[in-house]
């Protein structure tokens, strides 16, 4: 038995499966072009107890970890759900992290807990136009206003934009990276920031080629005031916070990209099984077969390093370089397996597969932001060079 595999996470397994199938794949076409999942799905998933499995119980989650987390994305998609909707879904596993880390029992009771309850949406604002990967960047600026006191008890008066955020028109609030002190990455901080606040809008919902039922935004903060109180961790300490929680981001990523190419294969499989050609099932022909096999390999060796990746991050460090090195390599592996066999899969569908009406032309669009988001692939590559010391 490994741990993949014991009773309580074939448990988990069996009920993210059974979920899916009844809440999530008769409505997700709706959903993508609605371009956004109901606020109801939220609370669903929490009864269930979904949102809440890779969070310690004190705060509100189930307790689990890396691995169980894995284990619900796993299910989703081989159950026919989305990446998408893992995105729209499961935001707040990008926007809570970082709260729950800071030990802060006031920003975890007003906004963590209610979170996993299915009552708030939370997002993450990082990206800013004209930056990406290069956090260590950040123009958002927020600057203390004096006039209101001192502490906890102050202000913050914040300026800036952020853009290609995740459920950035649905959230509630947003854990967002800002400036407070110099330049670089030591005068980065965490603030969370309230929807409806005076000076905060979504500038406009993005449209894009994949991921069509996750809304993402275009924030925008015009002297936007925010207590003090709703710093995360450290004034000026917010980058190592963002740090720490890559690794966790890019194996759920990975997770993703082989569980995606995993359900791509299936459906492939099941079509040349089903479709006939010039009298015979597509799947007796050699070419077809040997596809298949090429696309079974790539997904189980994707599988295979991120699996043992996400186990070391569960006992070691997020910190430690080794385990920063598995994550980046476990990601692009699996993106790399993914973009291919999602490709083939729609090779094989022929014309079929290139209609909107089937799965897989889903997942083909979706599969493409998985080598951008959570780091490039180049700007993994060449951090994994530094790391191996090339």
């Amino acid at each position: 038995m490994s741990a993949w595999d014991t009773p309580e996470r074939r448990a988990l397994r069996e009920m993210v499966t059974a979920f899916t199938e009844k809440e999530v794949v008769p409505h997700l076409p709706a959903w993508e072009n609605a371009c956004e999942v109901p606020r109801d799905l939220h609370r669903k998933a929490a009864e269930a107890g979904l949102l809440g499995v890779a969070f310690p119980e004190e705060v509100g989650g189930q307790g689990g970890d890396l691995i169980d987390s894995a284990i619900v994305s796993e299910a989703v998609l081989e159950a026919g759900g989305s990446t998408g909707l893992i995105a729209a879904l499961f935001t707040h596993g990008i926007a809570l992290p970082h709260i729950v880390a800071s030990g802060n029992a006031d920003l975890i009771d007003r906004y963590v807990r209610p979170t996993l309850a299915g009552e708030l949406i939370g997002s993450l604002g990082i990206t800013e136009p004209g930056g990406g990967s290069d956090v260590a960047n950040i123009r958002t600026k927020a600057v203390r206003d004096p006039s209101t006191g001192s502490g906890t008890e102050g202000e913050l008066v914040v300026n800036g934009a952020k853009t290609f955020i995740t459920s950035g028109v649905r959230a509630d609030f947003v854990t967002t990276a800002v400036r407070t002190g110099g330049e670089g990455y030591g005068g980065i901080s965490l603030v969370v920031i309230d929807k409806g606040a005076p000076g905060f809008t979504v500038a406009r919902p993005l449209k894009k080629m994949g991921w069509h039922c996750s809304d993402t935004a275009e924030l925008s903060f015009a002297d936007v005031r925010v207590p003090a109180g709703n710093v995360v961790g450290e004034i000026d300490g917010g980058f190592v916070l963002v740090m720490q929680q890559f690794v966790s981001e890019r194996l759920s990523l990975a997770v993703q990209a082989y569980s995606t190419a995993q359900r791509s294969l299936d459906l492939a499989v099941a079509y040349a099984r089903q479709r006939e050609t010039f009298g015979k099932p597509l799947i007796t022909r050699q070419v077809i077969r040997h596809k298949l096999v090429d696309m079974h390999r790539r997904t189980a060796a994707a599988r295979a390093l991120t699996r043992q990746a996400v186990e070391r991050a569960v006992a070691g460090d997020a910190t430690d370089p080794a385990v920063i090195l598995d994550a980046v390599l476990a990601k692009n592996q699996s993106v790399e397996a993914c973009e291919w066999v999602v490709s083939e899969a729609v090779q094989i569908f022929g014309g079929m597969g290139y209609m909107r009406e089937s799965e897989i032309d889903r997942h083909y669009r979706d599969a493409r932001i998985l080598g951008i988001g959570g780091g490039a692939t180049e700007v993994l590559n060449d951090l994994a060079a530094k790391l191996l010391g090339f």
